[in-house]
């Protein structure tokens, strides 16, 4: 719901346990052991911040893991390469039922690098929302200078330590057996495969599934010569900094700020973003530690990484933020759309790497949590079973679980907002912004969390036209007819297999 600024009202306080590295009742400090030569001098001048190195690193959490052993000769039902949000999530929920599960990773404590940010209502759902650090109850969206929008919808930031002490402690109280080292070779047989890690040990397994993110060796991709397609990139460039002050309220975090009046006197800058535009996203924790990430929502080549650290600079400067230390800093760049995993092959992809994060907003997280449940439920349905489903018709059951026929015509539709995305310019993003947040909350929040239908999709599509202004209307005519062909056709072949 779009809904007038309200007065400030309280939000979710965060404690110095939030970030372990503050100590209380001082305004940002970091203990005296993890004090560092960082000159704080050198940040007189707005922008130097790039100069800082981050002054805090995540450190590894402190379980003592039940470990398999080399010696042990017993087969596991599952095993699950990656000890990410998506393995670890999948591990937890698949031996629920009581089926013997391995994860490997060659470092299963350590704590996830990026930040991760997710709607409320989500993680409620997922009973979840105790791994949230802080919450805002709004978010702002800022069109141009002399437009802004508020999303009466409660954000939230996730505490990567809360959520992967939770999953763990399930893990281990369902009796998961982590085994660190890192995955060399994964050879098949007709019932069960043997993986290979790189100290030599052999695990074997009914099952495999590989969850360690994009860039994995050990699946295939559907490269049919009509479906065949490039990814699109997000890139960002994200800082956890301390501050002398900023100008965003409290209460509501910033989901997109598309203003460009920073780049007023950078003529190379400004042009590159009307073009290629990025956005920034913040997070303010109190008025002197905020959350910010410069972001190109996609781009086909990716973006230029120094563009956008360029662009936040001046972006900062003019607003007046100066940096006076940097906490955390990250770099994330997100492949988007793309092709899905091969449907007939021997591993079983899970996460980033199975085609689930959002094709036009990078969204991902929840939605890793949300399918892990229904795809541990069909795990079990196939090994659980007295049938004792294996082999080809074992992964066959999994993936339809987790990609059912309808929900890749829906990816379809996703991607094509992708291919639309990628066709606007500054202006035409905003015109488009403005209109997709005027519709019903139903239908950008349907969007935005991967959960319309096809039907909804079709009706998302309408209202969005309807509700644009002549000129994105027009946008959208002359540039959308290839992907909509795109999409049509793409539709056909997933409906004939």
């Amino acid at each position: 719901m779009l809904i007038s600024p309200p007065p400030p009202t309280k939000t979710h306080q965060f404690t110095p346990s939030t970030f372990p590295f503050l100590k209380p009742h001082h305004t940002i400090s970091l203990p005296s052991s993890r004090k560092t030569s960082t000159k704080i001098n050198s940040t007189k001048k707005f922008g130097n911040f790039l100069d800082l190195k981050p002054e805090y690193q995540p450190e590894a959490l402190d379980f003592d893991l039940p470990w398999h052993h080399p010696s042990d000769r017993s087969q596991f039902d599952v095993i699950i390469i990656g000890a990410g949000p998506a393995g670890i999530r999948l591990a937890e929920q698949v031996s629920l039922y009581g089926i013997k599960v391995c994860c490997v990773d060659p470092n299963p404590l350590s704590i996830w690098p990026n930040n991760y940010g997710v709607w409320l209502d989500e993680f409620e759902g997922l009973g979840l929302e105790d791994c949230l650090d802080k919450t805002w109850p709004m978010a702002s969206i800022y069109i141009d200078d002399n437009k802004t929008k508020y999303l009466d919808r409660c954000y939230g930031r996730v505490s990567r330590k809360k959520l992967k002490e939770k999953l763990v402690k399930g893990c281990i109280f369902n009796g998961v057996r982590f085994y660190k080292a890192k995955v060399w070779e994964i050879k098949h047989h007709e019932f069960e495969s043997i993986v290979v890690c790189d100290d030599g040990t052999k695990l074997k397994g009914s099952l495999v599934v590989d969850a360690s993110g994009f860039g994995s060796n050990f699946l295939d991709y559907d490269n049919h010569k009509l479906r065949k397609r490039n990814y699109g990139c997000q890139i960002a460039h994200g800082v956890l900094v301390e501050v002398d002050a900023h100008p965003f309220d409290l209460d509501k975090m910033v989901l997109m700020d598309w203003r460009d009046s920073h780049l007023g006197n950078e003529p190379y800058l400004r042009d590159g973003n009307s073009k290629f535009p990025t956005f920034l996203y913040a997070m303010p924790f109190s008025s002197n530690l905020i959350f910010l990430e410069e972001t190109s929502l996609v781009s086909r080549p990716v973006l230029s990484y120094m563009d956008v650290k360029r662009r936040m600079v001046a972006r900062l400067r003019h607003l007046g933020i100066n940096v006076k230390r940097v906490l955390e800093d990250e770099k994330c760049l997100i492949p988007m759309g793309g092709p899905l995993p091969r449907i007939s092959q021997n591993v079983m992809p899970f996460g980033g790497n199975s085609g689930i994060v959002h094709p036009s907003t990078g969204y991902m997280v929840a939605r890793t949590m949300a399918l892990a449940p229904i795809v541990a439920a069909s795990i079990n349905e196939c090994l659980g079973s007295t049938r004792m489903i294996r082999g080809k018709n074992l992964y066959a059951n999994v993936w339809n679980s987790m990609w059912p026929i309808d929900r890749r015509f829906v990816r379809e539709c996703y991607c094509f907002g992708m291919e639309t995305l990628l066709k606007l310019d500054l202006n035409e993003t905003r015109s488009f912004f403005d209109a997709f947040f005027d519709l019903k909350p139903y239908y950008w929040q349907g969007f935005l969390s991967s959960k319309l239908s096809l039907k909804d999709f079709a009706w998302f599509s309408l209202s969005l036209f309807g509700n644009a202004s002549n000129s994105s209307r027009f946008d959208i005519v002359t540039k959308c007819p290839v992907p909509l062909a795109k999409l049509m056709g793409n539709i056909a072949l997933e409906s004939i297999g």
